[in-house]
């Protein structure tokens, strides 16, 4: 699989993130799911922050999801469907990996543009799906996008 940033994915396709990225930001809280040792899934709650042209993940200190990812980086990220159940928006979903930032400059640079509590682990995302569906006028429409193919559409009655 190939992955890509999301500074690739919106250099790519600038309308298309500018979508996704609202979507995240609508709403505070998504569910990531991550994978368990052994192999299972693990669902949990994450906050999304998009700065310097990237997706980032912050977590606290040895949390369960920050150990999946540190073992195994793969991931999938849902947004929040929203509080009247309306899906204005669209039902957006990434998956890829998340790779852990450990650089002391470029962590002191998130730490001060986002003031987030210390101590916590920081995770870059780098996509390797990007999926969203919504429905236009009597048409279901999945706009899907991946490092390498780009854009594609599937629009069904």
């Amino acid at each position: 699989m190939t992955f890509a940033p999301w500074s690739a994915f919106r250099t790519a396709e600038p309308a298309f993130a500018e979508t996704v990225q609202h979507r995240f930001e609508r709403y505070r809280h998504h569910v990531l799911a991550t994978l368990r040792k052994d192999g299972s899934p693990r669902l949990t709650g994450l906050e999304v922050t998009f700065r310097f042209g990237e997706l980032w993940l912050g977590m606290m200190p040895n949390s369960r999801k920050a150990l999946d990812l540190r073992r195994d980086p793969r991931f999938a990220l849902h947004t929040n469907p929203g509080a009247d159940d309306s899906m204005d928006g669209g039902d957006v979903r990434v998956a890829g990996r998340a790779v852990e930032v450990t650089d002391a400059e470029e962590v002191a640079r998130f730490v001060a543009d986002v003031e987030p509590p210390e101590p916590f682990h920081l995770f870059r995302v780098e996509l390797g799906e990007v999926v969203r569906t919504s429905v236009e006028g009597d048409e279901l429409v999945v706009r899907t996008w991946r490092p390498g193919p780009g854009l594609r559409t599937i629009r069904r009655r």
